[in-house]
């Protein structure tokens, strides 16, 4: 565990969807206090949630329920306190996946849509491409616009309302790949995998003077 001490203590969720170790090793290269968990009253009390994930929506939902991490995140985020959600863990924040007809946690109004199979694009979108930042956020400070970062993906989000979106990325279409409303931040891309505007995002985000927000 990290021991930065200016830093607010991070909860990184457990559901059994991958890269726990990538955004562990990420968060203690930058000194943050951060611990994992599945248990959702420990993951409650924590100043700042990440939810990361790699795999499929539906099976993901159905752990979140069993384990009622469903509940503790819609309770963390009435809360008020910062949660980052990371490639899977910001499709299903929105309302549903068009992956096995899924419903979500409803955190933000929209769906994770299915990239095209016919735009003659290799599926999943993997590898580094360019994030455009749409006006400024938080997260990004200090990040240079159109920075490169690591996707690896087959569905992409839309939230309803484009208001929310913070960043857009160009794969056959223009898709939202970071999205904020309130407290909750939400990058389709890999920040733990991304190098030094990754690592620079991440360490925006556990600081204890963004509270969420713009």
């Amino acid at each position: 565990m990290g021991n930065r001490g200016d830093s607010l203590k991070v909860g990184i969720i457990d559901y059994d969807a991958g890269n726990l170790k990538s955004v562990e090793t990420a968060l203690k290269y930058l000194g943050a206090e951060y611990f994992v968990s599945s248990d959702p009253d420990r993951l409650l009390k924590s100043d700042k949630l990440i939810f990361p994930g790699v795999g499929e929506a539906y099976s993901s939902m159905e752990i979140l329920k069993t384990r009622s991490l469903d509940i503790m995140l819609r309770d963390y985020f009435i809360k008020g306190n910062p949660i980052l959600g990371i490639c899977l863990g910001c499709q299903i924040v929105l309302d549903s996946s068009e992956e096995r007809d899924t419903s979500c946690l409803g955190l933000v109004p929209g769906i994770s849509k299915e990239f095209s199979h016919n735009m003659g694009l290799k599926i999943p979108h993997m590898g580094w491409n360019q994030v455009k930042q749409s006006g400024r956020h938080y997260l990004f400070t200090d990040i240079p616009d159109n920075s490169s970062f690591y996707f690896v993906h087959s569905y992409y989000p839309e939230p309803s309302s484009s208001g929310t979106t913070i960043a857009k990325t160009d794969y056959g279409i223009s898709f939202s790949s970071a999205f904020s409303m309130e407290n909750l931040v939400a990058v389709q891309f890999h920040p733990e995998k991304s190098g030094p505007h990754g690592l620079k995002m991440l360490d925006n985000f556990i600081k204890p003077n963004w509270k969420g927000g713009q």
